[in-house]
């Protein structure tokens, strides 16, 4: 359950979800696996935007912010939380790429390569335009 204290992750246009075919594809990542790992979005500074996204196999630590959506468990640490809130995952396969996808409700802008983004009130990095 999302971690009550905090009125953001019980709010439903904060909630962190997925797409039909991203959770798909992380159940299929994760078949494998002798444990069942959650979804972990984070976020740390840098790309040419200023932050990036980080995804990753993991386990619900004391502090996360966690989701369940589509049948997969999502979690986010507390200060990840305010740059991603709202963010939906998507997998994108496609010729040129193939991988998940965040899009981002907070991201006033991003890079290209769409890993990497800027939120309000941050100054661009890297000389990204504003």
């Amino acid at each position: 359950m999302p971690r009550e204290q905090d009125p953001d992750v019980t709010d439903v246009e904060h909630r962190i979800t997925l797409t039909a075919l991203a959770a798909e594809k992380f159940r299929e990542h994760v078949a494998a696996e002798p444990t069942q790992p959650a979804l972990r979005l984070g976020v740390r500074g840098g790309g040419c935007s200023g932050y990036q996204y980080v995804l990753a196999l993991d386990h619900v630590k004391p502090d996360d912010h966690v989701f369940e959506d589509r049948g997969v468990t999502i979690i986010v640490d507390p200060e990840s939380f305010p740059l991603v809130k709202g963010s939906r995952i998507d997998y994108e396969d496609s010729l040129m790429e193939s991988g998940f996808r965040v899009d981002n409700p907070n991201a006033v802008s991003g890079c290209g390569c769409g890993s990497s983004f800027r939120v309000a009130n941050e100054p661009p990095s890297c000389g990204a335009a504003l």
